[in-house]
């Protein structure tokens, strides 16, 4: 399965920008192949390439909203603290791919036998977090999904029930786990400790309820969850929990 990666450039000479276009432009044929990220495309970039010599670095640097999650790759004289990778000029384009293949080459496909039929691992590039919301309605789900895209989620599984959510955890590792208390075929905290418990727990797990309690936070913090979502839902609190994941 071939992987796209959207790659969001910031400064570069033209004769820079010609070398990058040459390097996306021989990827096509292979994977994961690169392509220039534009504001016009639906998705999150992938990964940003930063030239931070040039007076639109310290712009987009600055921006608040720089989603935390992106990879930043700096080209230039000073490093800064934001970098994941760091080059300096004249660029050694050759070891720049290297960079981003080692960084979202495809994982080899995997087939899981667990008694559904042509039940399969999704193929997720390296650097890419998955997510799973568990539970409420419709339209809290779709607010969920418009803020974890801005944070830079964008691969979200949804579940209404426990027992598809048991099904989905089976089947692919995730990162975030989003759970509504107020699950109506099983203990929705039984599911966080199975979370919890599992060889590779995700990152965080977040659960959101309509009913707020003392009892629900004290719950929540006893059992390692990044945090408890109020409904409806406080834009401010939501972004707050997503930086953490």
């Amino acid at each position: 399965m071939k992987s796209h990666v959207g790659v969001k450039v910031v400064g570069f000479s033209d004769v820079e920008r010609h070398s990058l276009n040459t390097l996306f432009r021989l990827s096509f044929s292979r994977s994961p192949s690169y392509t220039l990220w534009t504001p016009e495309v639906a998705s999150p970039p992938h990964v940003a390439l930063i030239d931070v010599d040039s007076y639109e670095a310290g712009m987009e640097l600055a921006s608040p909203t720089l989603n935390p999650n992106l990879k930043i790759i700096s080209v230039g004289a000073q490093s800064p603290a934001e970098a994941w990778r760091s080059f300096q000029r004249p660029v050694d384009w050759n070891a720049l791919v290297q960079v981003l293949d080692g960084l979202f080459a495809s994982q080899a496909e995997v087939d899981i036998d667990l008694g559904w039929d042509e039940l399969q691992d999704k193929i997720v590039p390296p650097g890419v977090k998955v997510s799973l919301v568990v539970g409420m309605a419709r339209d809290e789900r779709l607010y969920l999904r418009t803020r974890l895209a801005l944070a830079g989620l964008t691969d979200v599984d949804e579940s209404e029930s426990v027992a598809q959510a048991v099904t989905r955890i089976s089947q692919r590792h995730y990162d975030l786990v989003v759970v509504s208390l107020e699950l109506k075929d099983a203990d929705p905290w039984a599911l966080v400790r199975t979370l919890k418990g599992l060889l590779a727990p995700p990152h965080a797990v977040i659960v959101v309820t309509a009913t707020p309690s003392w009892t629900a936070m004290e719950q929540a913090e006893r059992l390692g969850c990044t945090g408890l979502l109020e409904i409806p839902f406080n834009p401010r609190q939501v972004l707050g929990l997503l930086q953490k994941v």
